[in-house]
């Protein structure tokens, strides 16, 4: 018998402590007493340091102006997420675990003044035993969190990393530094007598499934469609260890938007004689890959087919809705999936440098047929793009790739597993630059395919996104065929370019256009935008996507005043999008599908290249991005 309890519903404080000085917690004498550097204020889980200290006014909005700096002291503090637990709450089993689906990086966990155990890497779970601790009347649990790692931003040297945090939080072109600290995703307190399942998970087929895990009686297994059930069976320990396959079940498929019904079941694995109990929701599909007409001999497949109908892949580049990703709620994720449903979108690429989405990301792509095409935590830096080659590496990631897809592979949205963002070396094949995506023979990614292989083999896996040959579409390079699946552009492009398009697959594309007027108003100050050039520190943080010189150059002067830049910057960025959208998706079948670089705005950037905006809204180039996704192919030849 095992119970779960969500300690969302127990009353913590959050307090910050300088280096070393959390000691006592586990029982360590220090010599001096301690006490918290700032105030004790209440605090919830999930949550981010940095929202709990926004709510008590110790740090100030990060939206606004420069604000985001004036936040960087708390990077330099240990914090301490504290609560009580009643004794009824752990009382009734042998085995009592504390298990959190999302801590950032690293940190202690104690319990009644001893230290239970230490966590690092912030994309696993973590399970902490809590069986030996004597119990009190009121049980003081406290879950610390150490200094983050200094830098892993996005100029760096990828073959160094070294650091399991999401990299986004520490800048990009579309972020200012914002290093989330704190409780991402839930903690929960489960008590039981031993008696249980273990490391389930279900791989998918396109008309069954099949479960893996570990129980110590036979299992129960139920699919049911709302009250009917479809399946009824039960398995022993033995089988369900080696994989109990259950297929050709009477179920229907599962469909992409617009294509179909979104159309799901509920699975229940429940031990003999009642107890423990698992349960999922889950879909099928059939997809397959087939080459576009007119591909070179030996290229990619680009054409997905979804239930034997060959799909035109649209979509966005799912980047985290906030950089304090712990605070974002569900109707914050339903609101932007819906939005992109609506636009015609039927893919989301879950991008390299960021983290493992929460479980309601799936459940609502699953729900509004978005597949996930999902990466693994690894992206480019800039100064180089390169793997790590160090064995220790490949042997901290492993249980990384494990975890995401044992977590997720139930999920019915999800297309394919991708070892990263932008991996590559230089065109000549040396390890330091740009422009050949890093070989599928480099070892970290020969680790990551065969654990893909193993544990989900009914989806593809690339090695990389792009994988080339040539990882950017350069102008000067199009019409040699070596063009399969690419990045790129991300800045206006003259009228010839997408006439010579041959590229396979456009994973990413995109251009840059300004926030809305009102939302430029809402979180800067008055005249603060003014001048629009890199003399302006405000315009300089987001270096990449300033267009005063090209503002300048077609008028001959600076703009009058913000208004006129922003419309102009949006009417720019809407013509760009519907120019290369437009001729993506007139090449289908000889392309696979677009996904647009990037969906929406996680901070009030001043410009970029979301074509959502800060609150969610579509930018007029969404709009017009709507009507071509929600077109057929063949209705944009020409």
């Amino acid at each position: 018998m095992k119970t779960s309890r969500d300690l969302a519903t127990a009353s913590w404080t959050l307090a910050g402590y300088a280096p070393d000085t959390w000691g006592f917690l586990a029982g360590i004498d220090l010599g001096a007493p301690s006490v918290s550097e700032t105030p004790v204020v209440p605090a919830r889980v999930p949550a981010s340091v940095q929202q709990l200290l926004l709510e008590a006014k110790i740090i100030p909005d990060w939206n606004h102006d420069l604000n985001s700096r004036a936040a960087e002291w708390v990077e330099n503090r240990i914090w301490v997420y504290a609560t009580t637990l009643p004794r009824a709450w752990l009382e009734g089993g042998k085995v009592r675990r504390l298990r959190c689906a999302g801590l950032d990086q690293a940190g202690w966990v104690c319990c009644n003044g001893r230290l239970v155990g230490r966590f690092e890497n912030g994309f696993i779970e973590h399970v902490f035993d809590l069986s030996a601790i004597p119990l009190a009347g009121e049980n003081q649990l406290q879950i610390v969190f150490d200094l983050p790692p200094r830098w892993l931003g996005q100029f760096n040297y990828t073959s160094k990393i070294r650091d399991w945090k999401a990299r986004f939080n520490y800048t990009w072109d579309w972020q200012p530094r914002l290093v989330q600290l704190g409780v991402w995703d839930r903690v929960t307190l489960e008590l039981s007598d031993g008696h249980e399942l273990a490391d389930l998970r279900c791989q998918l087929s396109p008309n069954g499934f099949t479960l893996f895990g570990s129980a110590p009686d036979q299992v129960e297994v139920r699919l049911e469609d709302g009250n009917r059930c479809l399946l009824s069976a039960a398995i022993e320990p033995a089988a369900l260890a080696k994989g109990a396959a259950f297929t050709e079940l009477p179920v229907e498929p599962w469909w992409p938007n617009r294509e179909g019904l979104q159309k799901t079941y509920r699975l229940t694995c429940r031990l003999a004689g009642g107890g423990d109990e698992w349960t999922r929701t889950v879909g099928f599909k059939d997809v397959t890959w087939r080459d576009c007409e007119g591909a070179p001999a030996g290229a990619d497949p680009w054409i997905c087919v979804v239930n034997g109908r060959a799909i035109f892949l649209q979509g966005v580049n799912w980047t985290p809705i906030r950089p304090n990703y712990a605070d974002v709620t569900a109707a914050d994720y339903e609101r932007r999936i819906r939005t992109y449903a609506e636009m015609g979108c039927n893919v989301f690429r879950v991008w390299g440098g960021a983290f493992l989405e929460t479980e309601i990301f799936y459940d609502l792509c699953d729900r509004y047929g978005i597949l996930v095409w999902q990466e693994f935590p690894l992206s480019s830096s800039g100064i180089d793009n390169w793997p790590p080659e160090d064995p220790k590496v490949e042997q901290e990631l492993r249980p990384i790739v494990r975890s995401y897809i044992a977590r997720r592979q139930h999920h019915a949205s999800v297309l394919l597993w991708c070892g990263g963002n932008e991996l590559m070396g230089a065109l000549d094949g040396g390890k330091v630059g740009s422009g050949r995506p890093t070989p599928a023979s480099h070892p970290l990614l020969v680790m990551i395919a065969a654990q893909a292989e193993k544990l989900d083999p009914t989806r593809r896996f690339l090695h990389t996104s792009p994988s080339g040959p040539h990882a950017i579409g350069e102008e000067k390079d199009l019409g040699q065929g070596q063009h399969w699946d690419t990045h790129g552009p991300w800045r206006p492009e003259a009228d010839t370019y997408w006439p010579k398009d041959d590229a396979l697959f456009r994973s990413e594309v995109g251009a840059t256009g300004a926030s809305p007027l009102d939302i430029l108003e809402q979180y800067y100050a008055p005249g603060s935008l003014l001048p629009i050039d890199e003399r302006n520190p405000i315009w300089l943080r987001f270096g990449f996507w300033i267009q005063a010189d090209r503002f300048q150059k077609e008028h001959g002067r600076p703009p009058r005043d913000l208004a006129e830049f922003v419309t102009w910057s949006q009417q720019l960025q809407t013509v760009c999008i519907e120019r290369a959208a437009r001729a993506i998706k007139g090449r289908f079948p000889r392309c696979g599908g677009i996904i647009m670089w990037m969906g929406h705005d996680c901070f009030p950037c001043p410009s970029n290249t979301a074509i959502l905006d800060f609150h969610g809204r579509m930018k007029p180039a969404a709009v017009a991005l709507q009507k071509i996704f929600l077109a057929k192919p063949g209705k944009l030849e020409g």
